[in-house]
Parts: structure tokens; C-alpha cells; sequence
């Protein structure tokens, strides 16, 4: 590791047979690595505990743009409207979508859908979701509300789904995808709940099995991982100024973590998200082990979705008091190699 300082059968087969060319590109495209391809992801970190201002520092430290003329397509973290991190806060939004836009997005729409607890609308209504894209001029895609046509079926390769999950057709055809995840333990047999972990939102939820069969399966945290073959983000923003170092999803622990993290690579935001978790102080399960060998992890690595050792992250900071974070961070990835 480096630091650098800078009716739902009919849909089904409607849907199957209308997207079998777009799983078979997927499935042979962008998730096939080379055995012998070095990756290297960066990571920028941010100690701050200003969402209006980290949020676009980390972004610029990536000094990258994978937006820039392309439509985004936003995925937040609404599984309820608990405050931040049960929930993405709305200063996490605001900077993110203006950010997108002054980096030259010619259209940002937020695609989500919620938890079982409570509808979609109702969750985005208490949080203001509905004022704020008409201020900030985004689209908004209730995932919960779409037809038939509005998903594709995917299957991942020799994964533990029985058979596949539906995946929302706005991210399958996105020109460029953007996530945004909190940092958060999860009670509920994830463990942890980042940027892999985020992806849930995206997989068809209220009236559809897949659901249920996530989470009563002895391997959904491999599961929660399979989800992620179906897209790839250009970007991800971890907004971990409020953290859950127990508990989770909805509520917890609640820590000032004081962070913004940001990158590309899952596998490598997620470790660095481990890391974080456990320098503050997490559960046993997050705790314990390599962070490379944590099953979400793990079977990302298998599938080729990124990075494969903490060697490949290079932190990136602009500030010695990011960077002085930074290197305890780095400290307990490399730890337990």
C-alpha cells in the first residue's frame, strides 16, 4: 500500500428474453481480468466532518473525471430515512450532484428503491428527496414503481442466486454510474454495509422472491457480492462523517468518524471502509481476520471486481491531518496480510 498526499411470472420471462443479449456482453466483458494484470486503485480520504466541502476535495483528489459529458445515473443509500449513515444525508446529495455537474454531467437522475419497511415515496418524501432534485434540477427513478420493462434479468456465472435476480434497466443501460454508500456495521447478516453492500438497492425488492432468498441463504454475504457483476460504478463517494461501529443498517453505534472516502474500485473502498470500522472500535465479526479474506470481499476478489491486496491501494490525501489518518488506516490493512 502507498499514501500519496494530493402478474410476476410472465414478467420474468418477458424480461428474460428482452435483455439475454445484454447478460452475455456483461458476462464477457468488463468483470475478466488477466491473471497477470497489476491493478492499482486509488482511494482519496478526506478528514472533515463537512459534507459540502469533503465530498468534492475527495472527488479532486481522484484527479479524474468520468463524468464529463454523460448522463449519471445516481444510486444513493434510502434503505429507510433514519439520519445519516441509517441513511445517505442530503448534504452527501447536494455536493455530490453539483459536483457532478461542474465536472460537465449532462444529466443526473437518482434511481433507488428502499427496505421492507416502508414505501419507496414515503421514505424519499421525509427525507426531502422531492424538494431537492427540483432545486438541484435531478430525475428522480423509484425503482419500486417500475413495470416489466423496466428490469432485466441477470444470472451471474456459477454464483449461489438460484436463478439470478432482476437488475433495474436504467443502470443496465447507463452511460455512467455513480454510487454514493455510508459506513456502517449491519446486524443482519451482512456485517458491514459499504459499497458492495449498497448494491441490495439496485436487485427488484417488494413482490419479487429475491429478497427473502438473500437473506435467508447461508451465503448472502457472497450473494451480496454476486450483485455487484452487474454493473460497474466510475464512481464512489463513502460518506463516513457519521458511522455505525454496531448495529446497522437503520440505526446503531453512532461514532464521528469525521471521513469522506472516494475511488472506483469496490473491493478497494470497502477495505479501506473495514479498516475505518475498525480502528474505531467495530463487532467481533468485522473485527476479526483479514479484511481480504471478509466474505463480501473475498468473493469480490474472486469475481474479478477489483483489486486483490491492500498492497494495490494507494490512499491519496490532501492535508496532514488526512494523511496522518490515513496511515493508521493503512496500518490495519496491511496488519493481517
Amino acid at each position: 500500500m502507498q499514501l500519496f498526499d494530493r402478474n410476476n411470472t410472465r414478467q420474468l420471462k418477458y424480461i428474460r428474453e428482452s435483455t439475454r443479449r445484454w447478460e452475455k456482453m456483461v458476462s464477457h466483458s468488463k468483470f475478466e481480468q488477466h491473471a497477470d494484470e497489476k491493478l492499482l486503485a486509488n482511494v482519496s480520504l478526506v478528514r472533515t466532518s463537512d459534507r459540502l466541502k469533503g465530498v468534492p476535495q475527495a472527488i479532486a483528489l481522484l484527479e479524474s473525471n468520468p463524468v464529463q459529458g454523460k448522463a449519471v445515473v445516481l444510486k444513493p443509500n434510502f434503505n429507510t430515512a433514519d439520519p445519516a449513515p441509517g441513511s445517505t444525508h442530503n448534504d452527501t446529495l447536494r455536493a455530490l450532484v453539483s459536483t457532478l455537474k461542474q465536472m460537465g454531467a449532462t444529466r443526473v437522475t437518482l434511481a433507488e428503491r428502499c427496505g421492507p419497511m416502508d414505501p419507496t415515496s414515503r421514505v424519499m418524501k421525509d427525507k426531502g428527496i422531492f424538494e431537492l432534485a427540483k432545486e438541484l434540477e435531478f430525475d428522480i427513478v423509484n425503482l419500486e414503481e417500475l413495470g416489466a420493462d423496466g428490469w432485466v434479468h441477470f444470472h451471474p456465472k456459477d454464483s449461489h442466486w438460484k436463478d439470478g435476480f432482476l437488475f433495474p434497466r436504467v443502470y443496465a443501460e447507463a452511460e455512467c454510474i455513480v454510487q454514493t454508500c455510508c459506513l456502517k456495521a449491519h446486524a443482519f447478516g451482512g456485517h458491514f454495509t459499504l459499497s458492495l453492500k449498497n448494491s441490495v438497492g439496485m436487485v427488484a425488492g417488494k413482490g419479487y422472491p429475491y429478497m427473502q432468498e438473500l437473506h435467508t441463504s447461508p451465503h448472502m454475504r457472497q450473494m451480496l457480492a454476486e450483485i455487484n457483476t452487474a454493473y460497474s460504478p466510475d464512481l464512489v463517494v463513502l460518506d463516513g462523517v457519521d458511522a455505525f461501529t454496531k448495529g446497522g443498517p437503520a440505526q446503531g453505534t453512532r461514532v464521528e468518524a469525521n471521513v469522506i472516502v472516494a475511488g472506483n474500485d469496490r473491493v478497494a473502498i470497502d477495505a479501506v471502509g473495514v479498516a475505518i470500522l475498525r480502528l474505531l472500535g467495530t463487532t467481533p465479526e468485522v473485527s476479526q481476520g483479514r479484511i481480504f479474506e471478509q466474505e463480501q470481499i473475498a468473493r469480490a476478489i474472486e469475481l474479478g471486481l477489483g483489486i486483490s491486496s491492500p498492497d494495490q491501494i494507494q490512499i491519496v490525501t490532501g492535508d496532514p491531518e488526512s494523511e496522518a489518518f490515513a496511515a493508521q488506516v493503512s496500518d490495519i490493512l496491511l496488519k493481517h496480510r
